[in-house]
């Protein structure tokens, strides 16, 4: 069995394992900001909560977002390599991996802000974190009508 081969048996999986995993990267991609509007807005008027809310957002990022994030780009990267998948030359998988890269731009973003909550260092409103919970879902507009219309 050759590796175009391979990669066509392997295709099905990936692509379910891609789904799932970016329904779990989706998922943190929008509850993290919530947390962080939930930390800034209550955490001072709740006694001892701060270390509730770096650990929630630790564990969000470290258990589920990063690794949601690794599989969503591997399994996605076995799909770009099985030959007749990807057509380079249409608009799609281009406004698609712009948008994959947002999204992974994103996440690192909101790793600097976890970093600056747990150092006691954030300077953001909840008002700003609301407003970039607002990334992902466009982000996700753009990669779901590319996928399906194909453009």
């Amino acid at each position: 069995m050759d590796l175009t081969d391979l990669l066509f048996e392997i295709y099905p999986y990936a692509k379910s394992l891609h789904i799932m995993a970016v329904i779990s990267w989706m998922a943190g991609l929008f509850y993290l900001p919530r947390l962080f509007v939930y930390h800034v807005e209550q955490a001072q008027k709740v006694p001892d909560s701060l270390p509730i809310f770096v650990m929630m957002e630790e564990k969000l990022l470290g258990i589920i977002m990063r690794p949601a994030m690794i599989v969503s780009w591997l399994a996605g990267g076995i799909m770009v390599l099985t030959p007749g998948i990807v057509d380079w030359s249409s608009l799609w998988p281009w406004s698609k991996g712009l948008s994959v890269l947002g999204m992974t731009w994103f996440q690192h973003w909101l790793l600097a802000r976890h970093r600056e909550f747990a150092a006691g260092e954030n300077t953001r409103t909840g008002r700003r974190y609301r407003m970039m919970n607002e990334v992902p879902t466009l982000l996700m507009v753009v990669i779901v009508i590319s996928v399906i219309f194909k453009f």
